[in-house]
């Protein structure tokens, strides 16, 4: 029975992300999940990002934390609709939900977006596992992780499109091996797109602004 149980809830849940992705498809806005271990730069990468991006893409942002709207707060001064979704009251999960998402997507005023940003809840393990309806699962990895954490967390690597590598303004204060974390990378999914930046410096961030502009110009047709 508790099987069962499982799988049936699982169901639901791969049912409404489906919902949530044939939604979208029809507006023609493009989503993208954005996972990584807590402390990694998400919401420092999403500011510099949404700020780069102004006047050029309408962004709209759900935000995924346990508790807090400390980082829904930070994107909010950057005049971008956001929406902030909090787990404790239903168990502190590790990551956000289709259901989560769902709710969150009526609170934004679709018919004006072109992006979608989910800023999931911090951890390296659980979001990866679960579809939200997005087209896209970004993980962005700090420089300060250690090189070895693709291998020690291959499934976010795995189900990932891009890789952005970040805090590399730190790189010449840490003895981390870039070659090693590169290879490491590539050894998990040798396919991901890899974007080695500083959120806070802006260093490295055209790349990735030209992908995520690909992606969205993609969507939109």
């Amino acid at each position: 029975m508790e099987i069962k149980l499982v799988r049936k809830v699982l169901e639901a849940h791969e049912a409404l992300a489906g919902e949530i992705r044939a939604d979208l498809a029809k507006r023609r806005i493009y989503s993208v999940n954005v996972m990584s271990s807590p402390g990694a730069g998400k919401t420092t990468l999403l500011e510099r990002t949404l700020a780069s991006l102004a006047g050029e893409l309408r962004a709209g942002v759900i935000e995924g934390d346990i508790t807090t709207t400390r980082d829904a707060d930070r994107i909010a001064r950057h005049d971008i609709p956001v929406v902030q979704v909090n787990t404790e009251p239903f168990g502190g999960d590790c990551h956000v939900g289709a259901n989560f998402v769902k709710t969150a997507l009526g609170e934004l005023p679709l018919e004006e977006l072109d992006l979608i940003i989910i800023e999931n809840v911090g951890n390296l393990v659980c979001p990866a596992e679960f579809d939200l309806g997005e087209d896209d699962k970004v993980v962005v990895f700090s420089i300060t992780e250690g090189e070895d954490k693709p291998l020690k967390y291959p499934l976010m690597f795995r189900e990932s499109s891009a890789c952005v590598v970040n805090k590399l303004d730190l790189a010449p204060h840490l003895d981390v091996d870039l070659a090693a974390l590169r290879a490491n990378i590539e050894q998990v999914n040798p396919k991901l797109a890899v974007f080695e930046l500083s959120a806070k410096t802006g260093r490295g961030l055209s790349a990735w602004l030209d992908w995520l502009r690909a992606r969205v110009s993609a969507k939109r047709g």
